[in-house]
């Protein structure tokens, strides 16, 4: 019987021991888990799952009637959600690796050291209610009566509080005729939030974007105004820019910073009068489109460089919307991989895999360059090559551990940390300063040392022999 305590959803354990079930029941209740259901096959245990839902499963792999191979195999094809951690006397690789293709979370050997299994059953509960919590938040997000239209939301995988309120501030902005800027790094989602300010603004007409970066002058007049017959050679006939495609509704500008100095003047003359020019015409044509624009580069600095017009900035960032980047949301992270993976495997016509806690952790330490664009490829790529039904990590670590090493420290970044060495009166010792880093880098990665190894630079072996030196040390 279930004791209706923690976690609201009962641990299963199966095992044909008695002795057995009850060292694990006692081993996890002295650890605050008492919602516990205990099956001494792989009939009852099959049982169990098609009446009630369970957090997860503890299962011996050798027992009369059902094995717990043939039990696995039947959990990861019915239950796919549900976390399953194999217990066995055989002490084997093959064994080991065998289960885990097959979909186990965790193999461990008897005589189960008791305070990984509790570490274990606990990590895997925290990222269950972790998701479950991620789920709950969202579906407040979409009933929530003051965020009036959410559906214009939905793409924006969040529920970061400070994600929330640019939200608020879009609906507030959203009927505003005045151009908007969306500024943000690469890879942020700038134009979902374009598409989410021209969804609830209410226009009639439709979004158009351009990118300008790298268009010249005489590039970019012709995309935005259009041209008339004649107007420069090979001009056969007349073109209509992408404002008038964009009549009555809105005009993204993509890329704004990479703006040259002469189309500066023609923008801030649109934005100012709403009017412009077709090329090669005389006519002088009215703007119904309200403009977005974005851009990843910083325009205070392009101004102090004096390759952004001051007048140009004041009158494009009436309404200014800055978005994080992924390293300052990372509680998204969770939210973001599960969503990723969900659309990519049914894009690749694919079962959603399961993941390890570790990758969590994993993504967690990364400081994301490309941000939520970056994510994409790397999740793209793990499930791509994904074959069983756990996801691998490797993929991840590998593309982590390959751009940290290109990145390495900026420039920016070594400059400020000299700054802070040098205003240490007294500097610690070369041995006080990688203990310091060690137990910054074990935090971090919340006590993973492969994680924080990565972090370090160093090899998990390497870490793993200077911890327990530390240890030693503090004896």
């Amino acid at each position: 019987m279930s004791d209706n305590g923690y976690p609201e959803t009962p641990i299963l354990l199966v095992d044909d021991e008695k002795n057995a079930l009850r060292s694990y029941e006692l081993a996890l209740q002295s650890a605050g888990v008492s919602n516990i259901l205990k099956c001494g096959d792989g009939f009852e245990a099959m049982e169990v799952l098609k009446e009630q839902d369970v957090e997860l499963v503890v299962l011996d792999m050798i027992m009369p009637g059902m094995n717990g191979s043939d039990l696995l195999q039947r959990i990861t094809r019915d239950y796919p959600e549900v976390p399953v951690i194999m217990a066995t006397c055989i002490n084997s690789l093959d064994n080991a690796v065998e289960c885990m293709r097959q979909g186990a979370v965790d193999y461990l050997v008897k005589p189960v050291d008791m305070d990984k299994l509790i570490s274990q059953v606990k990590n895997f509960i925290q990222l269950r209610e972790l998701k479950r919590e991620n789920q709950f938040l969202r579906s407040c997000l979409l009933l929530d009566k003051d965020l009036k239209r959410p559906e214009a939301f939905a793409p924006i995988i969040t529920d970061n509080k400070y994600m929330l309120s640019i939200f608020q501030y879009c609906i507030s902005v959203s009927r505003s005729s005045q151009p908007v800027l969306i500024t943000g790094e690469t890879g942020v989602g700038k134009e979902l939030f374009a598409k989410a300010l021209h969804q609830l603004s209410g226009c009639e007409g439709e979004m158009v974007t351009v990118n300008i970066a790298g268009l010249d002058d005489n590039m970019l007049s012709d995309a935005l105004f259009g041209h008339t017959k004649g107007a420069f050679t090979g001009a056969g006939g007349s073109r209509p820019g992408i404002i008038e495609k964009a009549s009555n509704g809105t005009l993204f500008i993509d890329e704004i910073g990479d703006l040259n100095m002469a189309s500066q003047v023609k923008l801030l003359r649109l934005l100012q009068q709403r009017e412009y020019t077709p090329l090669g015409s005389d006519e002088i044509k009215k703007s119904t489109a309200r403009v977005i624009l974005a851009t990843h580069r910083d325009l205070h600095e392009l101004q102090r460089d004096n390759k952004f017009r001051k007048d140009l900035y004041y009158r494009i960032s009436t309404h200014h919307i800055s978005i994080p980047p992924l390293r300052e949301r990372k509680d998204d992270i969770p939210l973001l991989l599960d969503h990723l993976i969900g659309q990519i495997a049914e894009e690749l016509e694919k079962n959603p895999p399961q993941y390890p806690n570790e990758l969590i952790t994993l993504l967690k330490s990364y400081h994301f360059p490309g941000n939520i664009r970056e994510l994409e490829a790397m999740v793209y790529d793990a499930i791509s090559n994904h074959q069983s039904r756990m996801l691998s990590t490797k993929v991840f670590s590998d593309h982590i551990a390959r751009n940290s090493r290109d990145q390495g420290i900026t420039t920016s970044k070594m400059r400020n940390l000299e700054q802070c060495i040098s205003n240490i009166e007294i500097l610690p010792t070369l041995r006080n300063a990688s203990k310091v880093l060690v137990i910054e880098a074990m935090k971090r990665s919340d006590k993973n040392q492969s994680v924080a190894a990565r972090m370090l630079g160093v090899t998990p072996q390497a870490l793993s022999s200077r911890l327990k030196k530390m240890d030693k040390e503090s004896l």
